[in-house]
């Protein structure tokens, strides 16, 4: 049987950051409790080479799992990537090529990694099946689902009503995922709210052709630096391959209401110090304080102590003082006049902002200064000081312009 520590890990499986369970936490708690050893399986469709602190909620999930023994699959969805899912989109995926669904998912395991032991994982990929099925096999699976459940979905009416296009394809992809549930033979997978729909197929094709229950765990949605669901669309991000000053300085953009989620889920603290934190914010104290505590453990879970260190001392002197760190990138002009587009180069260069469009949106939010002064959005030409200029974008990046 299981010993105090396992207990408490199953407990950090039920209810940590957890939405809902189907079809409920008791029966899954006996389950859990009971000895077995169970098929625990979760996948995604690599779509990105990016994993932000709201992915890492499922691994965070996937490692008590194996750390409890169970069999813990990881499926990579190099099949179900050439269509896309569009559970959580009001628009067709791009379609992807299997040399960047493959080149995406090397750079996701390398950050997967500072979460879930992958020497004790299963890894597969469900083209070795999914391609495999002929067509007379697809028509059987399909017999399983009705069209009306597919087109009650919220996103998909929405579309629908608006007149938007709606490919063959994606209304056949919760049936291929649901596919990959019972080719597993799953007894639990785990996902999203958003992915609840294409879930239940594989809990269909279990109760159906096995006569067998499954369960699913829904994870809470980590709030992203606006306070929406974190998502790589709407760049409001904490990737796990920024830097310790980025993570440390995007945590510290939170909106105070959103603090205790972060420690739910964008940590592993234990329980007991959540939940003192939690007692800390509603009793009273400064959450500003609070929140440099949680940058502090955000950055050192992912980097280490002397990174977090050093990430809030560069919050302290470019954030609070207003001042650029010492190491700031210094570019040499030898004119007192710099076009805008020139300053938008420069800053990309740099990787100040990942794109034109980041920097114009920054503009147009009042969020770039030059030498204090903020610039306006409509100015095409700027006036340089003699000597050193300092450029900031957003709150906490810098860069210096000396004019010699």
């Amino acid at each position: 049987m299981y010993n105090k520590a396992d207990n408490e890990k199953i407990e950090e499986i039920l209810s940590r950051g957890v939405a809902n369970i189907i079809p409920g936490k008791e029966a899954l708690e006996q389950l859990l409790t009971s000895g077995r050893k169970l098929n625990v399986y979760f996948g995604i469709d690599p779509t990105s080479t990016r994993i932000h602190l709201g992915n890492a909620v499922p691994l965070r999930r996937l490692q008590l799992f194996v750390e409890l023994g169970h069999k813990v699959t990881f499926l990579i969805g190099d099949f179900t990537a050439l269509i896309g899912d569009t559970s959580d989109k009001e628009s067709e995926r791009p379609v992807l090529t299997y040399e960047q669904i493959e080149g995406n998912f090397k750079t996701y395991k390398e950050q997967a990694e500072k979460f879930l032991d992958f020497s004790k994982v299963k890894l597969v990929h469900n083209s070795d099946w999914l391609q495999s099925i002929n067509f007379p096999g697809v028509v059987k699976l399909m017999r399983h689902f009705s069209l009306n459940d597919f087109i009650s979905r919220e996103l998909i009416k929405k579309r629908l009503t608006e007149g938007k296009s709606i490919s063959l394809p994606e209304v056949i992809y919760p049936v291929m995922q649901g596919y990959d549930s019972y080719f597993l033979d799953t007894d639990i997978q785990i996902g999203g709210t958003d992915q609840v729909f294409n879930m239940q197929a594989g809990r269909t094709l279990q109760k159906n052709l096995r006569k067998k229950e499954s369960f699913i765990i829904e994870n809470e949605f980590l709030p992203g630096t606006d306070g929406r669901k974190m998502s790589k669309t709407w760049g409001n991000g904490i990737y796990l391959t920024d830097t310790p000053e980025d993570i440390y300085g995007k945590v510290m953009s939170i909106s105070d209401e959103v603090i205790e989620s972060y420690f739910v889920l964008a940590t592993s603290l234990p329980t007991k110090e959540v939940e003192e934190y939690k007692k800390r914010l509603s009793g009273g104290e400064n959450p500003m304080v609070i929140k440099k505590e949680l940058a502090r453990v955000i950055v050192t879970e992912l980097y280490d102590e002397e990174a977090a260190k050093k990430a809030e001392a560069h919050f302290a002197t470019t954030v609070v003082s207003k001042q650029p760190a010492e190491d700031v990138v210094v570019v040499k002009l030898t004119s007192l006049k710099l076009l805008m587009d020139e300053l938008v180069g420069f800053v990309l260069e740099n990787n100040l902002v990942e794109s034109k469009s980041e920097f114009r949106r920054l503009l147009e939010q009042g969020g770039i200064y030059l030498n204090e002064t903020r610039v306006e959005n409509d100015v095409k030409e700027l006036s340089l000081n003699s000597g050193e200029n300092v450029v900031r974008v957003g709150k906490r990046k810098y860069l210096k312009l000396s004019v010699e």
